[in-house]
């Protein structure tokens, strides 16, 4: 089973979380994708743009954060991060 946690962090708190659950077929890209367009319909926010220094976070330790720069409107909070707990 596949989980994604999706954290908004603002001033080192937690604001909202969710875990995303995914048992189908796809492969982990399809997977962590949909994991954060799920996440993002459900904080009703806009979805972020992969950086390549989010994607190479990402690569190294199975976890990274969205920034304001990774996002086409302003968000109220300081960044967005997602990780993954189980494959």
């Amino acid at each position: 089973m596949f989980r994604l946690w999706v954290k908004l962090m603002a001033e080192n708190r937690l604001l909202r979380d969710l875990v995303v659950t995914d048992d189908g077929p796809d492969n982990r890209t399809r997977k962590i994708k949909k994991a954060i367009d799920r996440a993002c319909v459900e904080f009703d926010l806009p979805r972020p743009i992969w950086l390549s220094s989010t994607v190479e976070e990402f690569k190294q330790h199975d976890k990274c954060r969205f920034t304001g720069d990774a996002f086409m409107e302003s968000i109220p909070f300081d960044y967005m991060e997602i990780q993954v707990l189980e494959e």
